[in-house]
């Protein structure tokens, strides 16, 4: 991992404009293709190993695409996992070239319940479902190491999928990373309190609407153990390729969290402190 974050250094110093260059130091291969009648992006690692691979299934934001994050997702496959990520209705990489506005819902976050978006949920449960008899990839996973990973709406759909909504419940989670998630519907319903799998939170320190209810109840309804990780300076899209700050930090304490919880690894430095350029760090075992 060294020189991935090296490279990921470099690329936030040198700003937005050298994206294109900086990319190809992530060197996880990408394909494309239907899991379980699903179109899904699939990420490996760069080295070839004989090695099951855990797995990852990333849920993107609303009218976003899979690939939103590719600093993000590649870095996780390079570090030893096969990532998932689902194409969901609501995304704008459908060929369409306006935003689905049906897909919003225009229900205040109080009112929503267990439907909202369950498709997305649907999307996950499918792809998991039919990955181990899968042609390609079925052999080279170990479906019973499995995590979840999702930013903004991606971030409720993963919650949601952990037993925030207890109807959406997947078994066989072994860590959720929500990644600035939407997560007001489920201050009403306190749906936190039933997330069943280890839990962080990543949030945006420029982000308030999405950062605030974790830090009034979110984090702590959510069972133990649990992480809240706010970036300085951060905006909603920190996580996605359009920004370029925290990046470094952003990886290093997904890739901890996701190979002591999901790959069961020791635990690291990395997961007991505060890394420079986070301005709340708090942890719960």
């Amino acid at each position: 991992m060294s020189c991935a974050r090296d490279a990921r250094r470099l690329c936030g110093a040198l700003g937005l404009a050298l994206l294109l260059v900086c990319a190809p130091a992530f060197a996880a291969r990408e394909e494309t293709g239907r899991i379980g009648g699903v179109d899904v992006v699939v990420w490996m690692p760069s080295r070839a190993s004989d090695e099951r691979l855990a797995v990852i299934v990333f849920s993107h934001a609303l009218y976003m695409c899979p690939t939103q994050s590719r600093y993000l997702t590649r870095a996780i496959a390079d570090a030893g996992y096969l990532v998932i990520a689902p194409l969901h209705a609501d995304s704008t990489c459908r060929f369409s070239l306006w935003p689905s506005v049906w897909r919003m819902s225009g229900k205040p976050s109080p009112l929503w319940n267990d439907s909202d978006y369950r498709d997305r949920a649907d999307d996950i449960r499918n792809v998991v479902a039919a990955l181990p008899d899968d042609a390609r990839y079925g052999k080279r996973v170990d479906i019973a190491r499995l995590g979840l990973v999702g930013h903004s709406l991606g971030g409720y759909t993963v919650l949601g999928l952990g037993g925030a909504w207890p109807s959406w419940r997947l078994q066989g989670v072994r860590a959720i990373v929500a990644l600035t998630p939407y997560s007001l519907p489920f201050d009403h319903s306190e749906g936190l309190r039933h997330l069943s799998a280890p839990t962080m939170y990543q949030a945006g320190e420029f982000d308030p609407v999405f950062t605030l209810p974790l830090e009034r109840s979110g984090y702590a309804r959510t069972p133990h153990p649990k992480y809240l990780v706010e970036m300085a300076a951060a905006s909603h899209m920190a996580w996605t390729d359009l920004g370029v700050s925290s990046r470094d930090t952003i990886v290093d304490y997904a890739i901890a969290f996701l190979d002591h919880y999901v790959r069961d690894e020791p635990e690291t430095h990395t997961l007991q402190a505060a890394l420079p350029g986070v301005s709340t760090f708090r942890r719960e075992e």
